[in-house]
């Protein structure tokens, strides 16, 4: 069986991060939400055709044509017009029932086997306020009646996780869709007709859905894969004046110094350098060759390879790009004095996190002057600096000039 990964799109939500990478590429405990998805499906398929079309070149390069013996091949899409669009440019490339998916949520892989042993049918899962989501409407079978995006008043709580069984058949559908007001196929059009046409099984998750719509939500995947799902272990150079409690792994050739505290779950990638007398808190990923310094807190965060937080700082609900550099003492402010949730822009408009502890989202290549402060829910582009005892209030999305030297 083959499965189609819809991952061309630019993905606007999740800067400053997609400013430089494709969102496949984000890291969830030091590896790239595809390469969980590969995992996913190895049981179930012999090739997976991903749908490309930002920054393809690099997903072409990190994944090549073959993963641990599933054969990979790549289509462009070209003008991004849409899901449906994307699956439809497979056409003459699938002649048997296939698994589609988006390229940017993690799933079961019990879930995405029990969705194969179907003829055709998708995945739901049911939540308590349904209507930022599609909504399933069901009959006592458990097959389709319609689906309905973002419904004010939702007729069941079973919402739409990205993740279909087609049949070929599915092509000649998608051929006549209407455009939606977007301007784009949608692939729950094509879903609706299908319903309407016959049964069209609709399967409950068991297990777990993590979505990343925004680049907060990688904070959350990283903390459920961390507890639930990573192997613990110590490869790496540990001082005996280390503490080292919990579910923890570490990285071959990472040295972690005296009076280093880390409290699992938390993931020390390789290479990596920390200490001495830091602490490293619960729901942390550190990547590859990244270094942490003396007096630096660091909780449920991820940091990318080569990122460095040399001494003094405070890390919190945050998530930092690849190379950064912060400057010592820079601090993540995380919560808000009122309590409430953290709210953040988001092209022209405030979108509320969802989340009371939210730190700042950090793109590749920053650098941060000593005692730099940042409110939180803040965003700094790539390769933006702040200067000495700046004050984060509002997003740093321009290249600043450097001081001149004395």
């Amino acid at each position: 069986m083959k499965a189609v990964i819809m991952a061309a799109g630019a993905s606007t939500r999740t800067h400053p991060l997609t400013l430089t990478r494709p969102k496949p590429l984000l890291p969830v405990a030091n590896r790239a939400i595809l390469d969980h998805q590969l995992d996913a499906l190895r049981p179930l398929v012999d090739e997976v055709i991903i749908i490309v079309h930002y920054m393809r070149d690099q997903i072409e390069e990190r994944f090549g044509h073959m993963y641990k013996g599933i054969r990979l091949r790549y289509i462009e899409q070209g003008e991004p017009l849409g899901t449906g669009h994307a699956i439809h440019q497979c056409q003459g490339a699938i002649d048997e029932p296939f698994i589609a998916m988006n390229g940017d949520d993690l799933y079961d892989p019990a879930d995405l086997a029990r969705l194969a042993e179907l003829d055709q049918g998708a995945l739901a899962i049911s939540v308590e306020d349904p209507r930022m989501y599609g909504v399933y409407e069901t009959d006592s079978a458990g097959n389709a009646i319609r689906l309905v995006e973002k419904p004010e008043h939702p007729k069941s709580n079973l919402v739409n996780v990205g993740v279909y069984k087609f049949t070929p058949d599915v092509f000649e559908v998608l051929r006549t869709i209407e455009p939606s007001e977007r301007g784009e196929i949608e692939i729950t059009s094509a879903v609706q007709a299908l319903a309407e046409a016959g049964p069209f099984p609709v399967v409950g998750m068991n297990g777990y859905w993590l979505p990343i719509g925004y680049a907060w939500h990688l904070l959350d995947a990283n903390a459920y894969v961390l507890e639930h799902l990573m192997e613990p272990a110590l490869l790496g150079d540990v001082s005996p004046g280390a503490e080292i409690n919990g579910k923890v792994y570490i990285g071959e050739g990472a040295i972690i110094r005296s009076g280093v505290v880390i409290d699992g779950p938390a993931c020390i990638g390789p290479g990596a350098t920390l200490g001495p007398n830091c602490w490293i808190r619960p729901g942390t990923t550190l990547g590859r060759g990244s270094h942490v310094g003396h007096g630096v807190e660091i909780k449920n965060s991820v940091i990318m390879d080569g990122a460095k937080v040399p001494h003094l700082s405070y890390i919190g609900d945050s998530v930092v790009g690849e190379n950064t550099n912060l400057g010592a003492g820079t601090i993540t402010a995380n919560f808000r004095h009122d309590g409430k949730n953290i709210q953040s822009a988001m092209k022209g408009s405030v979108i509320d996190s969802g989340r009371r502890k939210f730190g700042a989202i950090i793109g590749d290549d920053v650098h941060t002057g000593i005692n730099t402060a940042i409110y939180p829910g803040r965003k700094l582009w790539p390769h933006t600096l702040t200067f000495p005892g700046e004050a984060v209030r509002k997003d740093v999305t321009e290249v600043k000039r450097r001081p001149p030297r004395d």
